[in-house]
């Protein structure tokens, strides 16, 4: 079956295979279209809505269970988007996100042979002269690559300081198979974009280039251990996280050698407790962690599904920590620009405050919102969904009602549905690390509540930003006071030079003229720097309450100058 798989994914651009597999792919994504237009679009259209609702979770699956099978089948980044799909729990029903999770670890892999050739003809070398063994069988089978165990020559064992390693080769003529994908994706993206229903939600050409982009880099083996560096750069003194040493010498762009950190899956319960680690205590550690990620340094592990974290038990007495969580695979990534960063901390803290209209307002901020949107009924649904579900575990959820739930989705789908929504750049890997994360934490701890580690994080993030607020109230108040203190003294020197002639004069009431600037621009700054006092002495008031009504009356002095100077010019 593998034989025939390789030979369907023949490694010459524009084979016969490439251009079937492109075919394929089109007709696939053709045919449900079209299917979903006769069903959501044409049938409602005459009236038929009962006809379409009724076989909407029939279809959905059918959907899944053909897209399984067809991923499966050409895997390449067809399984990207199915694991993609599968995430999707916010947006999707669980009739597609059910059927696809298989694929997160459903991949055959290639023969060794094949390894071999590709691993040789990339390191110059047979792999018995580089390596004092290789395991053929692979501990990781993905869709891009898979992973072997091997063991490093004892001479670049004593150069590393590492004996076990994983050796990680790239599946044979994965780069054509990448190629003939995205130009699928491409046109599917192309005809998506002629739907209004979808163009107004989401600029698709540009998604698929987002897309594009993470799966070129995630091929690119000399990116990933750059990834890995940056990664434990960021982590250096965190005594939670761990990240495996890369063997440069041992690498290309389609082969990685890095040390072996395997140790136990994060979501195998049964091992973490026979290590004496409470599966409880981990859930929080891995939010936190993550939160830290895309919040605070904004370079983030894109694919933390649980073949990608384990828990690695701490040796030793001088250990800090019982364990740590140890990341690999930094093919794909993410990074949050700062303008980003800073809207997704205000949503972080208006969810854990359960305050629906702020929460409407950061998401306008980050751009999710386009800025036409009449947001009232999104507030209203977002506190009437605080009001009913917040702070709730995924074990209390479970006891809800269903029915309550359905009729729930169906008022807040409509309204939804109802505003110009956009997903912009770089939201794809956020919201999938977030669907991840929220899936492995659940995983872990049947009553693990996202609030737990959402609130004390949002509380630091919240006083953090009063922190910025003072400090920005603080210098603008400074900048006013310097420009009050130095600009008579410029004026005076543009008197002076008038007076003496050394500066040219076109009218004779110019310095008539100046004399008013002078008296304008010192109740300016009287009023600016009363205003910054005022401010600064408010937002201080609530930490330090002496300093703050400190200000707040100092403030009285710039106030009455402004005053004074505007009658002394009348």
């Amino acid at each position: 079956m593998t034989a025939v798989r390789r030979d369907r994914a023949d490694p010459r651009p524009g084979s016969r295979a490439h251009r079937a597999r492109y075919r394929r792919i089109l007709r696939f994504a053709a045919w449900h279209l079209a299917e979903t237009w006769w069903f959501e679009l044409f049938l409602p259209h005459l009236g038929l809505v009962r006809t379409a609702e009724r076989t909407r979770t029939k279809r959905m699956r059918r959907f899944a269970q053909r897209f399984h099978v067809l991923a499966v089948d050409l895997g390449g980044l067809m399984i990207k988007v199915g694991q993609f799909l599968s995430s999707r729990l916010d947006v999707l029903p669980p009739e597609i996100t059910k059927e696809l999770e298989g694929l997160q670890d459903e991949v055959p892999p290639v023969s060794f042979s094949a390894i071999r050739t590709l691993a040789e003809a990339e390191l110059g070398a047979p792999l018995e002269r580089l390596f004092a063994s290789v395991e053929e069988t692979p501990i990781a089978a993905a869709s891009l690559g898979q992973a072997h165990r091997a063991r490093l020559r004892p001479g670049d064992a004593a150069d590393t300081g590492l004996e076990s390693v994983v050796l990680k080769v790239q599946r044979p003529g994965i780069d054509a198979i990448v190629d003939v994908d995205l130009a699928a994706l491409r046109k599917v993206g192309g005809w998506l974009s002629r739907v209004r229903l979808v163009s107004d939600r989401a600029d698709m050409p540009a998604l698929v280039e987002e897309f594009a982009q993470t799966s070129l880099e995630e091929i690119d083996y000399l990116n990933e251990g750059a990834n890995a560096e940056r990664f434990a750069v960021e982590f250096a003194d965190d005594g939670r996280v761990g990240v495996p040493d890369v063997v440069w010498e041992r690498s290309t762009r389609r082969v990685l050698t890095l040390e072996d950190v395997t140790a136990i899956k994060i979501t195998d319960t049964a091992a973490l407790l026979a290590a004496g680690i409470d599966p409880a205590q981990v859930a929080p550690v891995f939010a936190s962690v993550m939160f830290e990620q895309m919040f605070t340094t904004g370079f983030f592990h894109a694919d933390p599904h649980p073949g990608n974290i384990f828990v690695t038990p701490s040796t030793g007495p001088s250990a800090e920590r019982a364990w740590k969580l140890t990341f690999i695979d930094f093919g794909m990534m993410g990074e949050v620009p700062a303008n980003t960063r800073s809207g997704l901390r205000k949503l972080l803290i208006a969810a854990a405050e359960r305050d629906g209209e702020g929460l409407v307002a950061a998401i306008r901020n980050v751009g999710v919102l386009l800025p036409s949107a009449d947001t009232v009924e999104l507030e209203r649904a977002m506190t009437h969904l605080f009001a009913r579900f917040g702070g709730m575990g995924f074990a209390e959820l479970r006891a809800v009602d269903p029915r309550e739930f359905r009729d729930f989705a169906v008022e807040f789908g409509d309204v939804v549905r109802s505003l110009p929504f956009q997903l912009p750049e770089n939201f794809l890997l956020i919201i999938r690390a977030m669907s991840l994360t929220s899936g492995v934490c659940s995983s872990l701890d049947e009553r693990f509540n996202l609030w737990d580690s959402v609130e004390p994080y949002a509380a630091q993030l919240l006083r953090d930003e009063r922190g910025n607020i003072v400090q920005d109230v603080a210098q603008q108040a400074l900048d006013a006071a310097v420009l009050a203190v130095g600009l008579p003294k410029r004026l005076n020197g543009v008197l002076t030079r008038l007076e003496d002639g050394s500066l040219a004069v076109a009218s004779p009431r110019l310095e008539q003229q100046v004399k008013r600037l002078d008296r304008t621009v010192q109740r300016s700054a009287s009023a600016l720097i009363f205003g910054a006092l005022l401010v600064a002495g408010s937002v201080v008031r609530a930490d330090d309450t002496v300093l703050g009504n400190v200000l707040m009356i100092v403030s009285v002095v710039p106030l009455l100058h402004g005053l004074w100077a505007g009658r002394s010019g009348l």
